[in-house]
């Protein structure tokens, strides 16, 4: 109950926030609604039917009042339409793109850090670290760049451009999906096997570890059963704070590869001066945000049942 009252109390923070740098951001909303070049009475009777011309407060609660009952608002600019709707069709290609790129960065980075570390200081362990290494220092748009000339130029495996939703297609969506998902999962993979890798060498080092193997237990299982479980707090952790970044930070490749994402519908609402757009996808932002990090904390008994048990 106590957690649930935190993530509460942080939403309420965030929309707050939220709300308030908005507030603060130059620009007058009338305009973007009627245009320039319209007489001042027709800008002054717009602000006063927004109610931009209430005490600051009075509008927060107006908006926070509409989102406890699931009214976001609408868009300021055409097509004018409820901005959860906008969101609703924004936000699975963003889900699908963060969840298909973390999947391919785990099932890569998770045995190439058990190889690594279980040859720690050697020759594969060394490759392994530079590899990952040019990957960290590599930006993305560049990464998609090299991917778009390679894989869609040379061979024509890709498309270039354009979504296709997997309840239309699943083959067309993931044929479009797969390259940009590829994209955000090179540099997620880099990270996630540098994190790993060093946790597994320190467990590796540890008392009961030592004992498996003095007892002939084989490598791979020590290495899966025994290290792999204990050391994944850190990658747990990442994964997770990985979910809400990458839900509204993939703006590049979702401009590179043309997606409807989040990225994108926060980009154009901002430069644009659609308010409430931004207000709305930020704060459905911040709840995947604030979901993924509690399961996290949820994840963490089954990690280790100590601290389970210490929260018990």
């Amino acid at each position: 109950m106590l957690r649930v009252l935190e993530l509460l109390a942080v939403l309420l923070l965030v929309s707050f926030g939220v709300f308030a740098l908005l507030s603060l951001v130059p620009g007058d909303p009338a305009v973007a609604v009627l245009g320039e070049g319209r007489e001042p009475s027709e800008y002054a009777a717009l602000r006063d039917e927004m109610g931009l011309n209430d005490p600051f407060f009075t509008r927060y609660f107006d908006w926070f009042g509409g989102v406890l009952h699931g009214d976001l608002g609408s868009s300021l600019i055409p097509p004018v339409v409820p901005v959860w709707d906008r969101l609703v069709a924004a936000m699975p290609v963003s889900l699908e793109l963060a969840g298909l790129g973390l999947l391919i960065a785990l099932v890569v980075s998770v045995p190439l850090a058990m190889w690594s570390a279980y040859n720690e200081g050697g020759r594969i362990d060394r490759a392994i670290g530079a590899f990952t290494f040019g990957l960290l220092s590599l930006p993305s748009f560049l990464v998609g760049l090299v991917l778009i000339a390679v894989l869609v130029n040379s061979m024509g495996w890709f498309p270039r451009t354009g979504w296709v939703r997997i309840t239309d297609d699943f083959g067309g969506n993931l044929s479009h999906v797969f390259l940009p998902a590829l994209t955000i999962a090179l540099m997620e993979m880099a990270m996630f096997t540098r994190i790993l890798r060093n946790d597994l060498v320190t467990t590796l080092n540890e008392d009961f570890i030592l004992a498996a193997r003095a007892k002939g237990m084989p490598p791979l299982r020590i290495m899966v059963s025994d290290a792999l479980r204990p050391s994944s707090f850190s990658l747990v952790t990442i994964l997770g704070l990985s979910i809400g970044r990458l839900v509204g930070s993939t703006v590049i490749v979702e401009y590179l590869f043309s997606l409807p994402g989040m990225g994108r519908l926060v980009i154009e609402a901002a430069s644009t001066g659609n308010y409430p757009m931004v207000q709305g996808a930020v704060l459905l932002i911040a709840v995947v945000y604030v979901l993924s990090s509690a399961l996290i904390d949820l994840s963490y008994g089954y990690l280790d049942p100590r601290t389970r048990r210490a929260r018990a």
